[in-house]
């Protein structure tokens, strides 16, 4: 489990994507972009990871951040489907796009989740069921896409794993 509230809990940023997420809180957010709050302590205060369209990304370009490695040897892990949890705020009339892959070691990479434009100006809950391929280890990446405004943006927060493996 992840809420950014210390630190990115082994969460790293690609090398190869044109720019990074970044941790931070809505007291130091300015008007207009991102949530009002996190979701884990629902203040001001509290951290999540965002990213926002601006004047130094062009439409289109990408950030990315992947979890730690993943173990499917874990005898649990192959009794029962691994699940990520995770909340996401995307808001903004040009907002751009948020995708979801599971990447293997091997880095073939199976999209998960795509979503796009205006999402409501809250925190939703997402559970995307993580498929195995064998033994093979493996990954979740969350890929931004930057939009047109240059007040809008994509935030996470709360991203859990479950506990099988």
């Amino acid at each position: 489990h992840c809420n950014f509230e210390f630190e990115l809990c082994g969460w790293k940023q690609d090398e190869n994507d044109d720019f990074d997420w970044h941790l931070r809180t809505s007291s130091t957010a300015k008007l207009g972009t991102g949530p009002a709050t996190d979701h884990t302590l629902q203040e001001p205060s509290g951290h999540y990871i965002f990213i926002k369209s601006s004047f130094f990304q062009l439409p289109g370009q990408k950030a990315r951040i992947s979890s730690p490695v993943l173990s499917r040897r874990n005898k649990n892990c192959k009794v029962c489907e691994d699940v990520i949890i995770f909340y996401y705020h995307m808001y903004g009339a040009h907002i751009g796009s948020l995708i979801i892959y599971q990447r293997t070691t091997l880095k073939h990479e199976k999209i998960l989740l795509i979503l796009t434009g205006n999402q409501g100006n809250f925190w939703q809950r997402k559970a995307l069921t993580l498929s195995g391929d064998g033994d093979e280890d493996f990954q979740v990446v969350f890929e931004g896409i930057a939009g047109k405004g240059p007040k809008d943006g994509i935030a996470l927060d709360d991203l859990t794993f479950s506990r099988e493996c």
